[in-house]
């Protein structure tokens, strides 16, 4: 198995991937082929896949505004969960947030996600329950004129 930078000809098994997996929260504008470019572009240094045999057996999806690195998608294929693919992922993302001067690191999970809560919690992520996770979708908000 290695570990390597993500580039946009990975994302048809990176999307099968996160299909694979329970509980995924997708959308078909920002996890679209087109939107995962976008954030590949933006962040290309900082976005890994896992692979075994020319497979693709886990990804993270991890970028920055420039003050803060936020994590996404994180997935390992469930034939090869709990031989440390995850962690490794996630030290690399960290590593390459670190080698650009990002300093904290954030992410959402699922309430009911048990599998993920617990396995971001394992690796030192903590709760924080003095926040309340608020979005608003802006493609219904703004219309374009052409």
């Amino acid at each position: 198995m290695k570990i390597r930078v993500m580039n946009i000809s990975d994302y048809e098994q990176v999307y099968q991937l996160w299909l694979s997996c329970k509980g995924m929260g997708l959308n078909n504008l920002d996890d679209s082929k087109e939107g995962i470019e976008r954030f590949l572009n933006r962040n290309p240094e900082t976005c890994f896949v896992a692979e075994s045999e020319q497979t693709i057996i886990g990804v993270i999806i991890a970028g920055n505004d420039g003050r803060r690195g936020y994590i996404y998608h994180t997935a390992v294929n469930p034939d090869y969960r709990h031989q440390g693919i995850a962690t490794k992922l996630v030290n690399e993302a960290m590593r390459a947030l670190k080698l650009l001067g990002i300093n904290k690191t954030a992410l959402v999970v699922f309430s009911k996600n048990t599998d993920g809560n617990a396995f971001w919690e394992k690796n030192g992520f903590t709760s924080r329950e003095n926040l309340i996770y608020r979005n608003k979708l802006i493609t219904e908000m703004i219309r374009i004129d052409t």
